[in-house]
């Protein structure tokens, strides 16, 4: 029988269609980034912390406040969750230069480096799996990222 990726006249004509086709990527999608997301470094972190100190790594000091609003979070759960950081010895708290009334949070070396062992990690489960499919169907999948790129930047 042909490869689907090599022969894509084989795909029922109901497959390309735009609802059967978002039904069937976002369940695909959702279960790609379920087992990527489960690749983690040695601190057992909540997703919401780690995203935390992603977004630490990534933009810089913040405050708490700015935090629960980026993750969509409320505030004491925010707070929470940067104390809990703390005590790990992922994050620090420092006065803030203009307003005595707040305070900064900043990732430590420790944090950044939990954040590149994760995605170390992510990145080698990934590659495994792509190791094992055909040059074809890791071709289709290069081809695919552009397309995917292009609906979420529209």
């Amino acid at each position: 029988m042909p490869n689907a990726v090599d022969s894509p006249e084989t795909l029922p004509a109901s497959a390309s269609r735009p609802a059967n086709l978002a039904a069937t990527l976002r369940l695909s999608l959702g279960r790609t980034w379920r087992r990527v997301r489960a690749e983690r470094g040695t601190v057992e972190l909540p997703d919401v912390q780690l995203a935390i100190l992603v977004r630490l790594v990534k933009d810089g000091a913040t405050t708490p406040g700015a935090i629960a609003e980026f993750h969509g979070i409320r505030p004491p759960s925010a707070t929470r969750a940067v104390q809990h950081l703390e005590e790990l010895g992922l994050a620090v708290r420092s006065e803030h230069p203009t307003d005595r009334r707040q305070v900064l949070v900043t990732v430590t070396e420790a944090g950044r480096e939990e954040v590149r062992e994760t995605m170390r990690r992510r990145d080698a489960w990934l590659a495994r799996q792509l190791a094992a499919l055909t040059p074809a169907e890791r071709e289709l999948l290069a081809r695919a990222t552009t397309v995917l790129n292009k609906i979420v930047e529209s």
